[in-house]
């Protein structure tokens, strides 16, 4: 048996091993990370050779949950793990998002990063050793990487930050932060919080930073003692002459197309520009039209850049802290519960809330001790949204991870199922794109939240903040309110959402080797006034939550029994309360804890249900007359009749005897009552034997 290189590290004050050599020996790099009972292997390998005519780099990443980590059999007639669950995408995302800018330029080989939870204890979460591992495995492989790179969550408790929290201190803190970074600096931030000050959230950044550089010094030594030569590759790299030629040509006329400011007039001037250009060059260089377009890619680049970096001109003439125009309008479809349309600039969002019973939560299968999410968020961006004629696809990480974010900077101001004991579904449909259209749907949800009358405990905007670095100078510009093409040719996606008092989720994705401190507070403070100019826009549309429901949301009631009577009002096999719910026409829902709840757009059918329920577990005195028809007549063995059943309550009946049918002798019961006959009764004896009747009258 092969033996295992043990490494040992501390990080929240837990012992975690590494473990290298022993498994997997085929892959490029591979790593087992122990944390307590937490047991999760990264792989990662690489394709010998670069896709023919691939213009980007393939990175695929993998987070894979696996039901016997937790000592689960899988649902479904399969009985094996499916589709990947919305958290095990979310992960994979975090593990991808810190390592990509960190690949060579230029390589376009295939690179699978495969990270699988073996065993989890809940209170040691797999996540973060799931982001470690890749980082590991990667560095100690043959793998061109320019880490590593270290990850932590930082938790807030009682104001004192908290490494990798445990299940407890997570119910507590005020902040889920994971930051993941080099030694030098920042690569990725994602947090929910329950609205933290920017300087909190920067402090819990920075102290997350010097764990990370803990982390990174010791995925050094291990790279020292096992790590692998780097694979000898060559990048692709544009031809110098081309590069030449192509500037010389095209500069002026890409710079003529850019000072125009109206977005479709500026693509149309730059079409034409590059139509021109592609057809001088096809003539010079016919085998190389790909070199030719990747130098008028850079070159658009560069003129982007340095005009905002130098001269303050955005593409669409605006000012670094200026935010695009903004309206916004509610009550938009007459039969949803709340709707909420939010245009900034030419991006556009639709929200949609639905309000449902308990019933309706979203089950959750994962390796979490969470079983259900009551407060659901999908984000849908469809092609129509970028003037796009393709077909339509099922969800990708792309809309889950945006969906993801706005449910996080929406989760603190949703009322307690307490406070109001319902399902929550959001749905933003995407209707234009250009630019934070995530931030845009965390907009339109607040909107549609208080337009279907939740009564949140805040509003929540979303700002989007970009930066622009220049390699040269370090000269840098802080965008807000990023626009497709800022994102797309800049260095920086700072998404940050709150209320007017703090910050609730942010989201950093940085493309270049990372940003210091500096930066962080001065994007921190120029995303608080951002959003905050937007907050008073919203507030001109819908400033609190409307008093009343929606005449088509369901209305609910909920009150408690005891545990031990959810038997009584369930009855054998679900009869009882399906019998409620058929006479009624409600919904019922019933907790283990005893909460009972009662969905109906009819209060008076809720009532009468609750009624019911009240009139199953009411304890059944001696001298109370009840109304209810004879149910059944009792007979001897021989035949004789001696007494009748009468429904009392929906899981309680009682007898009649037939001494107690008249003050006069009585043949046959079916002298006096039958079957179906209505009568009134009154209670002379309950005890372990049931509940005598006498007979008041029939009516």
């Amino acid at each position: 048996m092969q033996e295992a290189k043990i490494f040992k590290t501390e990080i929240g004050g837990r012992e975690v091993v590494v473990e290298i050599g022993k498994y997997a020996e085929l892959s490029s790099g591979s790593c087992l990370i122990r944390c307590g009972d937490t047991v999760v292997m990264t792989n990662v390998a690489m394709a010998s050779a670069p896709r023919p005519g691939l213009d980007f780099f393939p990175l695929a990443v993998d987070f894979e949950e696996k039901m016997y980590a937790v000592g689960r059999i899988p649902g479904g007639f399969k009985k094996r793990e499916g589709r990947a669950s919305d958290k095990a995408i979310l992960t994979s995302r975090l593990i991808d998002r810190p390592l990509r800018p960190l690949f060579p330029k230029g390589m376009f080989n295939d690179v699978a990063i495969v990270s699988t939870a073996l065993s989890v204890d809940v209170d040691i979460a797999p996540e973060v050793f799931g982001m470690l591992g890749s980082s590991i495995a990667l560095s100690i492989s043959d793998i061109p990487f320019l880490g590593p790179t270290g990850s932590v969550v930082v938790g807030l408790i009682n104001d004192k930050f908290i490494i990798n929290p445990d299940t407890v201190q997570r119910a507590t803190s005020k902040l889920h932060l994971v930051v993941s970074g080099t030694k030098d600096a920042i690569m990725m931030v994602e947090a929910g919080a329950d609205l933290v000050t920017e300087k909190e959230m920067l402090d819990a950044i920075m102290f997350g930073h010097e764990e990370i550089k803990r982390q990174v010094k010791f995925i050094e030594t291990i790279v020292k003692a096992v790590g692998k030569p780097k694979r000898a590759m060559e990048f692709y790299k544009i031809d110098e002459k081309i590069d030449k030629e192509v500037r010389k040509y095209s500069e002026k006329l890409i710079e003529k197309a850019l000072k125009e400011t109206d977005r479709e007039k500026r693509q149309i001037a730059q079409d034409e520009a590059e139509k021109g250009i592609l057809e001088h060059f096809a003539k010079v260089y016919p085998d190389n039209t790909r070199e030719v377009k990747d130098v008028l890619y850079n070159i658009t680049k560069e003129i982007v850049r340095r005009k905002i970096t130098h001269d303050g001109f955005r593409p669409d003439g605006r000012k670094t802290d200026e935010i695009r125009q903004i309206w916004s309008e509610i009550s938009v479809l007459p039969r949803v519960h709340g709707t909420g349309v939010f245009t900034r600039g030419q991006s556009q969002t639709l929200t949609t809330c639905t309000l449902g019973t308990i019933g309706d939560v979203q089950k959750l299968d994962n390796l979490d001790e969470e079983t259900y999410k009551r407060y659901m968020h999908q984000y849908n961006f469809p092609p129509y949204s970028v003037g796009e004629a393709r077909p339509m696809r099922a969800p990708g990480r792309r809309e889950i991870g945006h969906g993801a974010l706005a449910e996080r900077a929406l989760e603190t101001v949703i009322p307690s199922e307490a406070d109001f004991p319902y399902a929550i579904r959001m749905v933003s449909e995407i209707l234009s794109s250009n630019g934070s259209t995530s931030m845009a749907s965390v907009c339109g949800s607040t909107l549609a939240l208080m337009d279907a009358g939740v009564p949140i405990k805040a509003p929540v905007a979303g700002i989007a903040m970009g930066l622009i670095q220049d390699e040269k100078t370090g000269k840098t510009a802080i965008l807000s309110d990023i626009q497709g093409l800022e994102d797309f040719l800049g260095d920086m996606d700072f998404k940050v959402a709150g209320t007017k008092t703090g910050i609730s989720a942010i989201q950093m994705d940085i493309k270049i080797k990372g940003i210091d401190k500096a930066i962080l507070t001065e994007a921190l403070e120029q995303a608080r006034k951002g959003r905050l100019h937007i907050l008073d826009k919203m507030n001109k549309t819908i400033s609190e939550p409307k008093a009343e429901l929606s005449k088509y949301a369901p209305k609910i009631v909920s009150f408690n029994i005891e545990p031990d009577q959810i038997g009584e009002v369930i009855g054998k096999g679900g009869k009882t309360i399906n019998k409620i719910i058929e006479d009624t026409g409600v919904k019922i829902d019933i907790e283990e804890d005893g909460t009972v709840y009662i969905a109906s757009s009819d209060k008076d059918a809720i009532e009468n249900a609750k009624s019911i329920i009240m009139s199953i577990l009411k304890d059944i005195e001696v001298g109370e007359k009840f109304t209810g028809n004879v149910t059944r007549i009792m007979t001897t063995e021989s035949g004789g009749e001696f007494g009748a059943k009468v429904y009392l309550t929906p899981n309680k009946d009682g007898m009649i005897h037939i001494s107690k049918l008249s003050n006069k002798r009585v043949e046959k019961v079916t002298d006096v009552i039958n079957i179906g006959d209505m009568v009134e009764v009154e209670v002379i004896k309950t005890g372990m034997k049931g509940v005598d009747l006498k007979l008041v009258k029939k009516l």
